[in-house]
């Protein structure tokens, strides 16, 4: 009887152990499952994230695109410092709206784009290149004073042309250059359309003619009787008075401060920036 309730005993206790091993392996099945489920979590909220920063850098780029294609303008992120580029280009736009195929720099979408610079504290530059014709007086002086009276440090460089009213907006800048190759045509002004044969006709243009030659001369090395001679020169353009000095003639003139390209141009403006305080005192949150 004894060996008997024994023998009962023993495969109790055998079954008991095996249950209990069972028990262990299913609780080790589900906390690898968990594992692996939070793993695989992790990898899809790594792959979101991913994701998320592909879809961003995308998105910025074709950001940059809209602006280069719309606008002529654009804003460098991977760079020892954030400045804003714009260009100067084709005819300069003004209060009539120019024909379709010509090129066109507009100067409502300049202005606004020049507010924004100045106050946004992450641009600390701006650089302007200029390849223009010249243009609407009225509007590219309103842009060259705009450019002249920014704290932001500010580089142009002219490459190709800066004819006519593209001189203002050369000289504009805290620093200009040119490159060997450019040139830049000085001429007095003209009018398109009907023109009043009359005394106040002249002393129209006359006053608007030295609103172009103070500007020049207060914002360049060149003295304004100088300017008025290239303006008045006789001879050297066929259809027209003027003069048209190429880069070395700029900057021996005092029209352009130096020649360079853009290099030159990029590691002036990063001196400047280096070498300037900063624009606005930072906000304690």
């Amino acid at each position: 009887m004894y060996s008997v309730q024994m023998y009962i005993l023993i495969i109790l206790f055998y079954n008991n152990k095996k249950i209990l091993l069972e028990y262990e392996m299913i609780k080790d099945n589900k906390f690898k499952n968990n594992e692996n489920d939070d793993q695989d979590t992790n990898n899809n909220n790594n792959d979101n994230n991913n994701n998320d920063s592909n879809n961003n850098d995308n998105n910025n780029e074709e950001s940059q695109i809209e602006q280069i294609e719309q606008f002529g303008q654009v804003e460098p992120k991977n760079a020892k410092h954030l400045i804003h580029c714009f260009s100067v280009i084709g005819q300069i736009e003004g209060h009539y709206i120019l024909p379709p195929q010509n090129k066109t720099t507009k100067y409502e979408h300049i202005i606004p784009a020049l507010v924004a610079i100045e106050q946004d504290r992450t641009i600390e530059g701006l650089v302007i290149i200029l390849n223009t014709v010249g243009g609407d007086v009225e509007a590219g002086l309103a842009i060259a004073e705009l450019i002249a009276g920014m704290k932001t440090p500010t580089v142009s460089i002219v490459v190709g042309g800066g004819h006519s009213i593209g001189v203002p907006l050369a000289v504009c800048a805290k620093r200009s250059f040119i490159v060997p190759s450019a040139t830049m045509t000085i001429h007095p002004v003209r009018m398109n359309g009907t023109v009043l044969g009359v005394p106040q006709t002249l002393s129209y243009f006359d006053k608007m003619q030295e609103r172009i030659v103070r500007f020049v001369s207060t914002n360049s090395n060149i003295s304004a009787d100088r300017f008025r001679q290239l303006m008045m020169k006789t001879g050297e353009l066929v259809m027209d008075v003027g003069s048209v000095l190429d880069g070395d003639q700029a900057v021996e003139e005092g029209l352009i401060d130096e020649l360079g390209g853009l290099s030159d141009a990029i590691e002036c403006l990063y001196k400047m920036i280096e070498e300037s305080p900063k624009q606005y005192e930072e906000v304690e949150k």
